[in-house]
Formats: structure tokens, C-alpha cells, sequence
């Protein structure tokens, strides 16, 4: 495995790599790696001849400074996972190496940008689509890795790709989940052991909802969701009052199509539907999705 910092230094090796006509594919992260980081490598591994991947906390798309602070950064252990997998190429560039100039681009996604995240976090996608963009000038990958869990990321990704014509093969890759089915996520390790013992209630509210999908109606399923989590207490009883103290705070849980992001009011409005919901846990705020069909 090689590391880079300098741009222009990976820049030079890759463009060897394409003088052999070796296929690159692209696995962008923000470091504090975990298993599913990983499986976008190994992905990448069988499908590409060389994997570049990328560690870089990108401060422009976060629109909430202290969560910018707190975002955990362990560069060291990225870098022995990262050998564990034979990772061929790791970028860890500095934020001045990433935008030596002022980052004055500016993207729009229309109706996909409008729901979900988007009106939680001004900017955000946008912040996305600028970082993205410059690693795609810098690795030139023939296909990009992204996992499923930021589902509506992967929306705008392929809409930046449209809009900027470049071709390159976007992977949407599974979700990989702990025994208990939390969704693994790099905030998972800002959890306290308490919290991080009834995070998995989130995937197994997901779960009950695709099972009450078949006999209620796509309100009655999102409006059952945001309650059960509201109404949730410790399994020792120590919440008494969920109605003035909740352990699980949702932000939001939509039913959507899968391709235009829109809510669905119908079961049959779609041939593919997804959920999506995030929630704040102790003050961790974690996103997952289920696929209803």
C-alpha cells in the first residue's frame, strides 16, 4: 500500500498505472474506518485492477461545526485496516492540499435535495458534491464505491455524474451491519456502552415496519415508526416518563421512491420503495434505511 498527501504525487503514479491500461476504482471516506468501509474495498478489489482509497474529513459539508469537531479521526488504525485489505492507493491530503483556492462551486439537485437530509443540513449536499467532484479529477476512477446506508447520497452522486457528464460507473453497495443490526457508522463509536446497547432498535423498528407494510397503509407505517421510537424506554425501566424524556429523538422517517426520493402515499405508487429514517441517540445522530420492495 502507498500513501499520498500530495495530490500531484498520486496524480503521477495513477497515470503510470493508466499507461497500462489498468481499470481504477474510487472508495471515498472520512476515515474511522469499520467493517463497511471495508467491504466497499473488497468490492473494489474484484472488480478493479487498482483501489484508490481516500481519507479525508471534508469540512464543507458539514453545516454544524461542533459536529465537524467531533467527528472522530484515527488516521493510524485507517491505515493498518486499510493494509488488511491490500488497499493499493490511500490519499490522506491536508484540507489545504484539497482546496488550495477559496471554494467558491456551488451544485443544485432539485426535488432530491429537497426532502430528507437536505432541509436538516443546508449546504450539505452540495459540500458532497464539491469534494466528490475534485476526487474525481484527481483519481479518475472507472467506477466509485458508496455505501447504501446514505442512500439519498448516492441519489445526488448519481445526478452530480449526469450533470457533469463524466463517465463513471457509480456501485451502490450493501449496508453492513453488526450482529444485533445497527447499521455500522463511524459516529457509532461517539455511543456510550448504554446507548450503543439499544441503538439496534432502530433497524428492528425498520424491520416491523416492512412487516406492517403488507396490512397498513404507508402513513399508518411512518406514523407507527416515529412512535414506538418515541415511546421507547430503558429495558431497566429507569424512564418512566417518555413523554417529557426521550431516549430516541427521530428526525425524520420517510417512505420514498427509490430513483426520485419523493414520498410515496401508496404502496402501489412505486415499483421500488425505501425507507429512510434518522434518529438522535443521546446526541449521536444516526441514519439508516430498509427497502420495502
Amino acid at each position: 500500500m502507498k500513501q499520498f498527501t500530495s495530490v500531484a504525487a498520486l496524480r503521477e503514479a495513477l497515470a503510470a498505472e493508466r499507461i497500462q491500461n489498468r481499470t481504477i476504482g474510487l472508495v471515498p471516506t472520512m476515515g474511522a474506518l469499520h467493517e463497511g468501509h471495508l467491504s466497499l474495498i473488497t468490492r473494489a478489489k474484484k472488480e478493479c485492477d487498482v483501489v484508490v482509497v481516500s481519507v479525508f474529513v471534508n469540512p464543507i459539508q458539514f453545516n454544524n461545526q461542533e459536529d465537524l469537531a467531533k467527528y472522530p479521526r484515527t488516521l493510524e488504525a485507517d491505515l493498518s485496516k486499510l493494509e488488511s485489505v491490500d488497499t493499493d492507493y490511500v490519499l490522506t491530503p491536508t484540507v489545504e492540499e484539497m482546496y488550495p483556492e477559496p471554494v467558491t462551486d456551488e451544485y443544485h439537485f432539485g426535488q432530491i435535495e429537497e426532502v430528507m437530509e437536505g432541509p436538516q443540513r443546508p449546504g450539505h449536499f452540495s459540500g458532497v458534491a464539491v469534494v466528490v467532484r475534485r476526487l474525481f479529477d484527481i483519481v479518475e476512477p472507472k467506477r466509485a464505491y458508496f455505501g447504501e446506508k446514505d442512500f439519498q447520497q448516492i441519489a445526488i452522486i448519481r445526478n452530480l455524474l449526469e450533470q457533469i457528464k463524466y463517465p463513471i460507473e457509480l456501485v451502490p453497495c450493501p449496508i453492513v451491519r453488526a450482529e444485533d443490526g445497527l447499521a455500522l457508522s463511524s459516529r457509532n463509536m461517539r455511543l456510550s456502552p448504554a446507548a450503543r446497547a439499544v441503538a439496534p432498535t432502530i433497524y428492528a423498528t425498520l424491520r416491523k415496519a416492512v412487516e406492517m407494510s403488507k396490512t397498513h397503509s404507508v402513513e399508518e407505517v411512518k406514523e407507527w415508526a416515529v412512535k414506538s421510537l418515541l415511546a421507547f424506554e430503558q429495558p431497566d425501566g429507569t424512564i418512566v416518563n417518555p413523554e417529557t424524556y426521550h431516549i430516541f429523538d427521530p428526525e425524520y422517517f420517510e417512505i420514498v421512491d427509490d430513483t426520485t426520493l419523493q414520498p410515496v402515499k401508496n404502496w402501489e405508487d412505486s415499483k421500488g420503495i425505501v425507507g429512510c429514517i434518522t434518529v438522535w441517540l443521546t446526541g449521536v445522530r444516526l441514519i439508516d434505511m430498509i427497502r420495502f420492495k
